[in-house]
């Protein structure tokens, strides 16, 4: 059955696009707030941090909560909140009580719900298509969220002169709240599998270990986590630094347009990869995909950080972004496939902790300490590195694999 037939799928793929594009538009809108009503470029790298903060603190927590409960009413609340929380915003602003520490105060919350929603995701989408066709659903669902990316943050700029920054924060409130309603309307299609009675259910503590030691004791799944991670760092190192290599070795300084050309080739990749995985896992299995992917995308970060010419690195980019969100749902599929129902919050939040909550501000923060200290085509290098560290490990991994039939799993 074509995806798009399989029942409830259209409606869930719609809310994740339309709340993807009003969070696309507050990734804009917010700092630009933020630096409105504080003044305060501190601030603003708060606000900017508070997105990913929330998988350090409640990364466990929310794995654990989504698998103890029914995923669909938790993304359902959650996505309820959100748009109450976002919608606090607006609504201050227009009574003139706006202030920079609740602006603060709601990235974080938004962010925490977010996490929690998400940890509702990695169980929700295998129910509802089936693990035969995840890798079909995911790149859907990636490809479709990073052409909204795209476009809200195109539009973002028309947005907050037209509605101001505060007043556009509210198409995002809007936007949770349609996504509640379309979940909503997928319980009319799609039988759940049963949920285990409270008295079946292992206590909290007990449910976290459950979901690390299968994690920890997987061997390819142990893998396929180490590798997202050094992606994820790779990623935080390219975005943090790619304003500075532009200045500094391309020559696109200040508001040249060429600068976001440089955004969306990476995003715009992303769509090409998205569209490419499903052929390729077609043809190859999740680790032997990653033994030319990985190797690829390492060759072409060193095009980027070698080059001056900004229309080869425009065309490098590209073909990168591909190359990074075919490991990066590559990855997530894999563990979505190999983890039982039960277990897919604890397992998938755990290593969306490691990769979001670690891996993109680690390589952000490392990149940046060594611009300074060194220079900028030694803070972008570090992105190079990390991939290229990923595809030695992969690669020394199915090379035993090949010598020692048998072993791994």
């Amino acid at each position: 059955m074509p995806l798009r037939r399989v029942p409830g799928f259209r409606r869930f793929w719609l809310s994740r696009a339309i709340s993807g594009l009003g969070s696309a538009v507050t990734t804009v809108a917010l700092p630009v707030l933020t630096f409105q009503e504080t003044g305060s470029p501190l601030m603003v790298s708060l606000v900017a941090a508070a997105a990913t903060l929330p998988y350090v603190v409640f990364g466990l927590i929310a794995g654990t909560v989504a698998d103890r409960m029914d995923r669909r009413r938790l993304m359902i609340v959650t996505d309820w909140l959100n748009a109450a929380c976002i919608a606090t915003i607006p609504l201050a602003s227009a009574l003139g009580v706006l202030t920079g520490g609740q602006v603060l105060f709601v990235a974080l919350a938004s962010a925490s719900l977010t996490l929690f929603f998400e940890a509702g995701v990695y169980g929700f989408v295998p129910d509802i298509v089936g693990k035969d066709k995840l890798t079909e659903a995911n790149s859907s669902i990636y490809g479709a969220q990073t052409v909204v990316r795209i476009a809200g943050n195109a539009v973002a700029g028309g947005l907050i002169v037209v509605f101001r920054p505060a007043g556009t924060l509210a198409l995002d409130a809007l936007s949770f709240a349609v996504s509640a309603l379309l979940l909503r309307a997928v319980a009319r299609t799609v039988t759940w599998p049963e949920r285990p009675t409270a008295a079946k259910r292992p206590g909290f503590k007990e449910s976290i270990r459950e979901g690390l030691h299968f994690l920890y004791h997987h061997p390819t799944l142990r893998l396929m986590t180490v590798v997202g991670t050094l992606q994820s760092f790779s990623g935080g190192a390219i975005i943090g630094q790619l304003v500075v290599f532009a200045d500094r070795v391309l020559g696109i300084h200040g508001s040249d347009g060429r600068i976001g050309l440089l955004y969306m080739a990476w995003s715009a990749g992303g769509i090409g990869g998205s569209f490419l995985l499903p052929r390729l896992r077609r043809r190859f299995e999740a680790v032997p995909l990653l033994l030319g992917v990985l190797p690829l995308g390492a060759l072409l970060g060193l095009v980027v950080v070698l080059t001056s010419d900004w229309r080869i690195t425009l065309v490098a980019l590209t073909v990168w972004g591909s190359a990074y969100l075919v490991v990066l749902v590559n990855t997530m599929t894999y563990s979505q496939e190999v983890t039982p129902s039960e277990l897919q919050g604890r397992v998938n939040t755990t290593r969306r902790m490691l990769s979001s909550g670690l891996g993109v501000p680690l390589g952000a923060l490392v990149a940046s300490t060594l611009t300074v200290r060194v220079g900028i085509q030694a803070g972008m290098s570090t992105a190079v590195v990390s991939i290229a560290l990923a595809a030695v490990l992969v690669w020394g991994v199915q090379a035993r694999r090949w010598l020692r039939p048998g072993q791994g799993a």
